[in-house]
């Protein structure tokens, strides 16, 4: 008999083989990269976290024969599989590295690099979308710290005890894991909602990248090898300074016409006041302003990149812009110093080129395009003169007489004067482009004075070098935005940055009372236009009483609904009133006659509105009827 002051010897640790863990890994792939998925920062972006979340999923394969994790799996078919655990504690633990930041005077951690493989080039790849709930969780989840995502995760996609998602996050590495317990447990939603195809990385979406700017990017390629085999010669710059067209690239083409438009003598400058009695109210009546206008050589430089951008020159073009040599001797908007860099603004009739390079400097010049054809005096009030520790600097139209700024998410906050200064230059205005992570504000440049009136303007940084016009009211007439009328909503532009937008109208299509008094709902229709004409994104949001943003209800690309062609939307969200009811909720455009709603729920409303009792989670199609007898179908 054994003493009882002897605690017995405990059971060796089972080792796992690597084959006992590939086999876990392959069966439950889908679910560990649904893990890696959602602990990976959503500041990475949706389609690196895809590729990330695969590649840490792939690489977690341990080296050789280890020691099973201490915690079993804990759901049905992973029960007592210690591979499953081994794996599973490998993808948290890469994951939660992948989501530190990079520090100057050490290595990075493999997982903190973009991944090698797997690569899908010419592809983007991005989770279908979800509903409301879904969006309101994965904007809940970015405001977490990594450790805090993890444990959510855990305990609700994999649900398991505190105690044992405590030992994994010890076991992982997390320094304080009853922190991020506690920091895990504001956020409360169903366990169901982490299944949802919005955070599955293994059924995607696929869509292309910028096609213009890769066939660009071939056809220079190709031009750069061929001017390097001839003229290898010419490919150094004489001297320690600038050469005659800086970072430019060997000229290959002697075409007269060209070469004329690389002549700075040749260069267009507006007189100071022809905007003043032309009929256009566009870039094309814009001055020449800065205290550079006169350098010729600066002007050289930058013409000579705009045509032939060498290997070191940064190049952008906001979606369907050519980025090709102008067709002739381009006009001149500004050539100036900003902060630490000398900057060019020129306008072709299509495009605006910015070239920049620095003060003190043979390297670093970038040279950024976007598209501006047919702009009103609203769209050319503005453009990025400069970007500098997340401030931007505007040069305005020579209409403008003042320019503030305006926080959306604060709208009865006074404006704030940035100034202009006689060249027509705003001052530092902190821009929401580059925010990541929880939305706290969303700054806009307001500008007064205009040829249409003095009406203010709002104008946002997407991240372009052209602002988007922010505007509200219905498709047919749309009119100057205000800050109240967009608080709600402002946050929603983060979907639309960098994809070429020219305005963004806010049109408040149906208010609907909500059951069991909850009160009365907006219904809001965001459609952003771009440049290019093509690919407009529409989003309907719904906005309950006391809600601080609106939810976005449905999305949609390439859609004609909410537009001056087609005004007409209709949209549905699964809403849970106060006492704890669950209904379907649909709004129409004020033309329709009647709603109605099948599959999972049925019923039909005469009128625009519609509100069935549902079951959570159920599944509807909506038809809306207008008063022709034409159908409509609901926003997907």
């Amino acid at each position: 008999m054994q003493s009882q002051d002897v605690a017995p010897r405990p059971a060796p640790e089972p080792a796992v083989d690597v084959e006992q863990a590939e086999a876990a890994l392959v069966e439950h792939y889908p679910r560990l990269v649904r893990l890696a998925y959602l602990v990976l920062p959503p500041s990475l972006g949706r389609n690196r976290r895809v590729l990330t979340a695969h590649a840490l999923t792939q690489r977690a394969l341990p080296r050789g024969r280890t020691a099973a994790a201490v915690i079993p799996a804990q759901a049905s078919g992973r029960d007592g599989d210690p591979g499953y655990a081994v794996v599973r504690l490998h993808v948290v633990r890469s994951a939660l590295e992948a989501g530190l930041p990079l520090k100057r005077l050490a290595w990075p951690k493999r997982a903190q690099l973009p991944p090698l493989l797997p690569q899908v080039w010419g592809l983007r790849l991005f989770p279908r979308s979800g509903g409301a709930d879904e969006l309101a969780l994965d904007q809940r989840l970015s405001g977490l710290t990594g450790p805090a995502r993890a444990a959510f995760v855990l305990r609700a996609l994999e649900r398991m005890s505190d105690t044992d998602v405590r030992e994994v996050l010890e076991t992982a590495g997390v320094k304080e894991p009853g922190a991020a317990l506690i920091e895990a447990g504001t956020v409360t939603a169903g366990d169901d909602l982490l299944l949802s195809p919005e955070f599955d990385p293994c059924s995607l979406h696929a869509r292309p990248t910028d096609l213009m700017r890769r066939r660009q990017h071939l056809k220079a390629a190709l031009a750069a090898a061929a001017a390097v085999a001839v003229c290898g010669a010419l490919l150094g710059l004489p001297g320690d300074g600038w050469g005659p067209e800086g970072a430019a690239a060997p000229s290959y083409a002697q075409n007269p016409a060209a070469q004329a438009a690389l002549d700075p003598a040749q260069v267009v400058q507006v007189p100071p006041t022809a905007w003043r009695s032309s009929a256009r109210t566009d870039f094309s009546v814009w001055p020449a302003r800065g205290n550079l206008t006169r350098d010729s050589a600066l002007l050289r430089r930058a013409l000579a990149v705009w045509a032939r951008p060498g290997e070191t020159v940064q190049v952008s073009a906001t979606p369907g812009t050519p980025s090709g040599a102008p067709p002739g001797p381009p006009q001149l908007l500004y050539a100036g110093d900003v902060d630490s860099a000398r900057v060019v603004l020129l306008y072709d009739g299509l495009r605006i080129a910015r070239y920049a390079e620095p003060k003190s400097a043979t390297s670093g010049a970038a040279l950024d395009f976007a598209r501006v054809d047919g702009a009103s005096d609203a769209e050319s009030s503005a453009v990025v003169l400069d970007r500098a520790d997340g401030n931007v600097r505007y040069l305005t139209a020579p209409w403008v007489r003042r320019a503030a700024e305006r926080d959306l998410l604060k709208p009865a906050a006074p404006p704030v004067d940035l100034g202009l200064s006689a060249d027509g230059v705003t001052g530092p205005l902190a821009s929401p482009a580059q925010q990541t992570g929880t939305c706290r504000s969303w700054n806009t440049l307001q500008l007064t004075g205009g040829t249409g009136g003095s009406r203010p303007r709002l104008l946002t940084d997407l991240g372009e070098l052209t602002p988007a016009h922010l505007t509200a009211g219905r498709p047919s007439a749309p009119r100057e935005a205000s800050p109240r009328g967009w608080s709600a909503y402002a946050c929603s532009l983060a979907s639309v940055r960098s994809m070429g937008v020219r305005s963004v109208n806010a049109w408040q299509f149906a208010r609907q009372q909500l059951p069991d008094a909850s009160g009365a709902a907006e219904w809001v229709c965001t459609r952003a236009e771009t440049w290019r004409g093509a690919d407009p994104r529409v989003l309907a949001q719904f906005h309950t009483p006391g809600g601080r943003f609106g939810a976005v209800a449905a999305k949609a690309e390439n859609a004609p609904a909410c537009g001056s062609r087609d005004p007409h939307v209709l949209a549905g969200v699964l809403w849970k009133s106060a006492a704890g009811s669950w209904y379907l909720l649909a709004a129409g455009s004020g033309d329709m006659t009647s709603v109605s709603a099948t599959g999972g729920v049925r019923g039909t409303a005469q009128g625009n509105l519609l509100a069935v009792r549902a079951k959570q989670g159920a599944r509807a199609e909506l038809t809306g009827t207008l008063a022709g007898g034409a159908t409509v179908d609901g926003l997907r």
